[in-house]
């Protein structure tokens, strides 16, 4: 009777762990946009297997993510470490765009999860603003970015790079970083480009 109730149990699990493996795969190779009625025939499960386990496409691209987002927070915590807040702001940046163009279509689903609390992107994109907010207030009490420059402000361009990298190239989202915040910072214009510049 207990191995009858576990069998299930098992089963909900292979098949939740086998629709992660296939959405992350199909995210990747044609965006959170994908069917998910393909995402599930991938994983060899029903379609209402998969809403069993993730009741809306949020829902999906947030369990696919969950991996991603725990180490995007653990870097971004880390920056405060650094002692110069310019380059520990521009290294954050950095990893927010590379973060939101993982998947096409991610980046506008990020923009949208973070204004809806009742979508299950929110608490992540919450805790990505709330880092962001420390590492620009610590860079704006410094003196290192223009008094002017708002968390709105680096939002903006964080989204604007993530699609640029999305729809264009990566080069392309790196310059546009670059450029816009030798224009915030209010040090050595080649702090942008350091902390961007590939390990």
């Amino acid at each position: 009777m207990s191995s009858d109730r576990r069998r299930p149990r098992a089963d909900a699990r292979r098949n939740r762990e086998r629709l992660l493996t296939e959405a992350e795969a199909a995210f990747r190779e044609q965006g959170t946009g994908t069917s998910l009625e393909a995402v599930a025939r991938r994983a060899g499960v029903a379609i209402g297997t998969l809403y069993a386990h993730f009741p809306s496409r949020d829902a999906l691209v947030a369990a696919v993510l969950r991996e991603r987002n725990g180490a995007l927070f653990e870097h971004g915590e880390a920056l405060f470490a650094q002692p110069e807040p310019a380059p520990a702001l521009a290294a954050w940046v950095a990893a927010v765009v590379e973060h939101a163009a993982a998947y096409q279509g991610l980046a506008g689903m990020l923009a949208a999860g973070a204004g809806d609390e009742r979508s299950e992107l929110h608490a992540s994109c919450a805790r990505m603003n709330d880092i962001g907010d420390r590492l620009i207030g610590r860079a704006r009490a410094a003196g290192a970015l223009r008094q002017d420059a708002t968390s709105a402000d680096i939002f903006a361009l964080m989204n604007a790079a993530a699609w640029i990298a999305e729809q264009t190239s990566r080069e392309q989202a790196d310059r546009l970083v670059r450029l816009t915040l030798r224009g915030l910072f209010r040090t050595p214009k080649d702090e942008a480009d350091e902390a961007l510049r590939p390990a």
